[in-house]
This record gives C-alpha cells, sequence and structure tokens, in this order.
C-alpha cells in the first residue's frame, strides 16, 4: 500500500515525526489524512488569536492546501474533527459557519470537542481531516 508524504511549501516545517498530510493508495481510491491544523504561520507564529471565527477560516485554507498537495479537495473530506478551548454556544456558531461554508458539498461527518488547552498558547481551533478519492483509471 503505497504511501505519499504532503507538506505544501510555506507551511512550517514537519516537526519530528509528522507529516502535514498522507496520502494512501488503495487501487481504485485514496484517501488522505491531514494532521491537526491550527492558524500558525511558516515560522510557527499564531495568528489571529483575538478571532475564532479568522483562526477556522485560516485552518480550512491550509486544510485545502494540503488536500491540493494530494490531489484533492475539500468536497471529498468525509470526517473531520474540530477541537475547541472554548466550547460554548457562540463560539460554537462562529466555528460551524465558517465549517459549513468549506464543507457544504461535503457534507462530512464532523466532530466538536471541547479541550482545555492546544499544544501552541493562543490557538482556539485545531482541525483534521480525512479526505477520500476515487481514482481517474
Amino acid at each position: 500500500m503505497p504511501k505519499t508524504l504532503l507538506n505544501p511549501p510555506g507551511f512550517p516545517g514537519a516537526t519530528s515525526a509528522f507529516s502535514h498530510g498522507v496520502k494512501i493508495d488503495l487501487n481504485d481510491a485514496e484517501i488522505i489524512f491531514v494532521t491537526g491544523q491550527v492558524a500558525i504561520d511558516e515560522q510557527g507564529n499564531v495568528l489571529f488569536a483575538d478571532s475564532i471565527a479568522k483562526q477556522t477560516e485560516f485552518v480550512f485554507e491550509n486544510i485545502k492546501k494540503i488536500l491540493a498537495e494530494g490531489g484533492a479537495l475539500l468536497d471529498d473530506i468525509v470526517k473531520v474533527t474540530i477541537y475547541l478551548t472554548h466550547l460554548h454556544a457562540a463560539t460554537f456558531a462562529e466555528v460551524a459557519a465558517v465549517r459549513n461554508r468549506y464543507l457544504a458539498n461535503a457534507k462530512a461527518a464532523s466532530t466538536l470537542v471541547g479541550v482545555a488547552k492546544l499544544a501552541k498558547d493562543a490557538c482556539h481551533v485545531e482541525i483534521d481531516a480525512i479526505a477520500v478519492k476515487k481514482k481517474i483509471i
């Protein structure tokens, strides 16, 4: 089962033993696993610390770039998990509005998890994803 590591240019370097995405070839389809993404720039600086909506948009844009590196689209996402440090109705509404805009066609399964903290202070949302793309043979 061949695998391809996905690390688009302009992303923070994959430190230690991870890639931003991994594409697995399953003969007639490909699965892409996207590592949890947070709103940081190439140097590791947190972006939009005062706006969960902007952090969420930035994260979905990164997910889109990782999927593109693997030949997939946001519409190919079948599952997302969203981790929030401030889980309450207003925050959920902001994040859900962004998620719904980016995944309008995917209709992906979605899980929301409240967490005390993420790996990088001032990051308030982290999202990982799984996409499946039928190969054109």
